[in-house]
This record gives structure tokens, C-alpha cells and sequence, in this order.
């Protein structure tokens, strides 16, 4: 029946502004829900570096594995904070739709008619681009471009390499201050090399070892 209707009758401005803030609402519980994921995820990280340097102060012997371990989860630490950034920065911009769609409706209301908005098509270009929210933001862009407020829609979703593009960017740097911020002093040190000795330090180690068994023999001769 509803798509009969569909057919027939036009949506009023109403119903389309009650269908476009359905999904922008849709939208925003899923950002919440994959940044609440993601910040789960940091924690468990941090637990991850913090239980590498634990058991490389237990064992000494596996003190060079675990600074590659505490690395490697700084590493995954620093993408996935990224990651939670990028996603609050996509919520903001999707409540900033939904504010602007809101207005355009309500001028529309006042005026009798609607302009296209290049703002809203620009942030939905690229919102829609993103993996996360691909599927339900192009049906949004479909019921945006019916009611005029926007005129055209992008094609592809960002490929993984260039969401990540730049975050190599003093990688090490940023895994230097992540493992300090967790870690602080906590963070096994590599073993320094040992620098050669200077001849007058050999010297002087010579006559040490020397007088130490001179020692050791009158030591003798005592007992």
C-alpha cells in the first residue's frame, strides 16, 4: 500500500523532513555505538602495553620481545584514536546537516520554495564517502536531492589508504610519546652499547685485577 501511495502521491515537505531526520538520527546512533567500540578497544590496548612491560621486568630475558610488543600496540593505539577522532569529527558534521536541513525547511516553509544548498551537498559528499556510513547516507542523499535541497550525489567510498593518508607521517614520534604517557617510567630500556674502552681505563682495570689477586693470595697465605 505504501508504495502505491508511493507512486501516486508526492511526500509533503513534512514527511520528507521527518524522513531525513530519521536518518540522520540513524546515523548518529551508529557513529556513538563505533566510537564507544573504539574507545573500548583503546583501553584494552593500553592493558596490552602495560601487561608487555610487566612481564619484561619479570623476565629480563624478554625484554627485547616486549618493547616490539609495547610498539606494536602503540601503534594500533595511535590508529585507533585516529580512527575515534575522525568519527567524532563525522558525527559533528552529520548534526551540522541535520541543523542546516532543519532551517532549509523551514524557509521553504516561510518562502513557498527551496534552494540547493552547496554547504549541506558538500558535507554529505563527504559523509556518504565514508565506509562506516556508506549505505544509510546515500539513502539520506536520495531524499535530500527529492526535496531540492541538494543537487548531486559522489560515487565511491575514501579507499582505507587515503582515510590513513598522512598517519605516517612521525609515526615514531607519536609511538615515543604514547609509550611515555602509558608507560612513563615503567618502559623497558634497551641495552646500551658498550663503548670502547680508552688504553688508560684498560690500564687501570689491569693493575685493579692485579691487586685483587694479590689480595686473594696474602688472603691464602693467612689461613
Amino acid at each position: 500500500m505504501e508504495t502505491i501511495r508511493g507512486l501516486l502521491w508526492k511526500p509533503t515537505p513534512e514527511e520528507q523532513k521527518r524522513k531525513c531526520n530519521a536518518l540522520v538520527r540513524q546515523n548518529v546512533r551508529k557513529l556513538e555505538r563505533d566510537i564507544q567500540q573504539l574507545k573500548t578497544t583503546e583501553t584494552k590496548t593500553k592493558n596490552l602495553i602495560l601487561q608487555s612491560s610487566k612481564r619484561a621486568q619479570r623476565n629480563p630475558a624478554m625484554a627485547k620481545q616486549a618493547l616490539q610488543d609495547t610498539r606494536i600496540f602503540a601503534r594500533e593505539l595511535i590508529r585507533v584514536r585516529r580512527q575515534s577522532a575522525r568519527l567524532a569529527t563525522s558525527k559533528a558534521q552529520l548534526q551540522s546537516v541535520q541543523m542546516q536541513v532543519n532551517e532549509a525547511f523551514s524557509v521553504r516553509k516561510i518562502e513557498g520554495s527551496i534552494r540547493a544548498s552547496t554547504g549541506i551537498m558538500k558535507d554529505v559528499n563527504t559523509l556518504v564517502r565514508l565506509p562506516e556510513l556508506t549505505g544509510t547516507m546515500r539513502e539520506l542523499s536520495a531524499e535530500l536531492m527529492k526535496a531540492g535541497i541538494i543537487e548531486e550525489m559522489v560515487g565511491d567510498t575514501l579507499p582505507d589508504n587515503e582515510l590513513l593518508e598522512g598517519e605516517d607521517e612521525e609515526a615514531e614520534e607519536e609511538v615515543e610519546k604514547v609509550l611515555g604517557e602509558i608507560l612513563k617510567d615503567k618502559l623497558p630500556k634497551a641495552k646500551e652499547p658498550e663503548l670502547p674502552q680508552a688504553p688508560e681505563a684498560e690500564e687501570e682495570e689491569d693493575q685493579a685485577e692485579m691487586l685483587e689477586q694479590m689480595r686473594g693470595r696474602l688472603e691464602a697465605l693467612k689461613s
